[in-house]
């Protein structure tokens, strides 16, 4: 006898007992549903052209900037993002769509002369047919929005599974978008890995971003089935500080990656390296600014770290630094029921420690110390993943010297670990990512293959 699946419950991480939706786990036959439905849409919807295709997604950029209030309000609502940076991510949201929404006039291909001098070769890029996208919670539109845009400016249908924490979300955005698209063009499906799974078995292209884990598994998955794979994963990224550097200014923008959100992002800065003279400096300004650092209800415009989504997430982050005195740490909310964490930065982590080999998605640093630019260098690349690494000085000279020795995808010279040029390709190296960069001209080229044409007269 089968059960019926657990349903999809989201709740508010700033007050557990906000349930924001509950709706039934459709399951793997429906996951497996959805993209034949969107297999059987696409054809039209390549067949319709550029100029409809432009138009649409030029629509739906203007229909997110019109919901914007309503949008952001939500993701305070459900996945507990301070509202200064949801109103961010929405705005960003908008303008991602109006970037793709040029797309579909990109060339498509190129034009060769033949060796033999008669005919013509050609090639030409074309859709793989339904895009599966799992999208984690944490950027519940940009995420999503940065991996279907492409996948339907190129002809692409689309079935999103998006993470059961942020299932309004999607569900909200997904009727923007369907108000403006064909029918089947895309499809939302709620729930959990039953679901996502199924995607990954039956889609023709998929694009992933979350665990590590769970990613490492959809590429072998995609891999075995002969399907081209796209995962984003974790993140364990360093900022390199200077002595040459302005220590508060430094010290601002480490803190804003460490705790901003909360620390769920996989761009925050998880290790500090200050190298040589700059460690005393360093903190110091960094202890003050991460004291000063408001902590609090997500719906306050002064709020810069939030709640974590779930009390697993705090009990991650609070083992994490179980035995390690903080240097710093903001007092969490009093008498709040959500999973608030306080912010800390921690020092003397022994050789080995997690905290210097695995992502805790929380506002939590470790203070490292190097004595020259070569072992912070080595320092950072030590780590078993390679997304982003910011590097504090004012000497171009040496930033020069250390950008093309790290081993990491993207490298942020005076800014933030965090924050993403969505024109430009992003991704990363060893355990953050596998298979081609997304977002900027990348995607285009993810989410088509291309094909060689010989033309030859019929009468040489």
């Amino acid at each position: 006898m089968s059960t019926a699946p657990d349903p999809v419950v989201s709740r508010n991480p700033a007050d557990p007992s906000d349930v924001v939706v509950e709706t039934a786990a459709p399951g793997a036959l429906a996951a497996v549903d959805a993209v034949e439905r969107a297999r059987a849409a696409q054809p039209g919807w390549l067949r319709g052209g550029a100029a409809a295709r432009a138009a649409a997604l030029g629509a739906i950029a203007a229909a997110v900037e019109a919901a914007a209030d309503e949008l952001t309000a939500l993701a305070v609502r459900e996945v507990g993002k301070p509202v200064t940076e949801a109103r961010a991510e929405v705005a960003r949201t908008a303008a991602i769509w109006r970037y793709y929404a040029q797309a579909p006039y990109e060339a498509t291909g190129a034009v060769h002369e033949a060796a033999d001098g008669a005919g013509l070769l050609l090639t030409r890029r074309r859709p793989h047919g339904v895009a599966g996208l799992i999208t984690p919670w944490n950027f519940p539109f940009a995420i999503p929005s940065w991996k279907a845009a492409p996948a339907l400016a190129t002809g692409n249908t689309v079935v999103l599974k998006p993470a059961p924490e942020a299932t309004a979300c999607a569900q909200r955005l997904a009727e923007i978008i369907q108000q403006v698209l064909p029918e089947r063009v895309l499809t939302v499906l709620p729930g959990g890995a039953t679901e996502g799974g199924a995607v990954v078995s039956a889609a023709d292209i998929v694009s992933f971003t979350g665990s590590t884990a769970v990613g490492q598994a959809v590429a072998r998955t995609g891999t075995a089935r002969g399907v081209p794979v796209q995962a984003e994963m974790g993140g364990l990224n360093a900022a390199i500080v200077l002595p040459d550097a302005d220590p508060a200014t430094a010290a601002a923008h480490l803190a804003a990656a460490i705790a901003g959100y909360a620390g769920q992002k996989c761009t925050a800065t998880s290790r500090v390296i200050a190298v040589g003279a700059a460690l005393g400096p360093l903190r110091e300004a960094l202890v003050e600014h991460l004291r000063a650092l408001p902590v609090g209800d997500p719906a306050d415009p002064a709020t810069v770290c939030g709640p974590l989504i779930d009390e697993p997430a705090r009990r991650c982050v609070t083992e994490a630094r179980r035995g390690l005195p903080a240097l710093a740490g903001t007092p969490e909310p009093a008498g709040s029921t959500g999973w608030y964490a306080a912010p800390a930065l921690v020092e003397n982590v022994p050789p080995g420690h997690p905290l210097l080999r695995q992502e805790v998605f929380g506002p939590l640093a470790v203070l490292l110390r190097a004595d020259d630019l070569d072992e912070a260098v080595r320092i950072t690349n030590s780590a078993p993943y390679g997304l982003v690494t910011s590097v504090h000085t004012a000497s171009l000279d040496a930033a020069l010297h250390g950008l093309d020795r790290l081993d990491t995808g993207m490298i942020r010279v005076n800014a933030p670990s965090t924050g993403v040029d969505f024109h430009l390709p992003f991704g990363g190296t060893k355990a953050s990512s596998r298979g081609p960069r997304e977002q900027g001209r990348a995607a285009l080229d993810f989410y088509t293959s291309t094909r060689t044409y010989g033309l030859a007269p019929a009468h040489p």
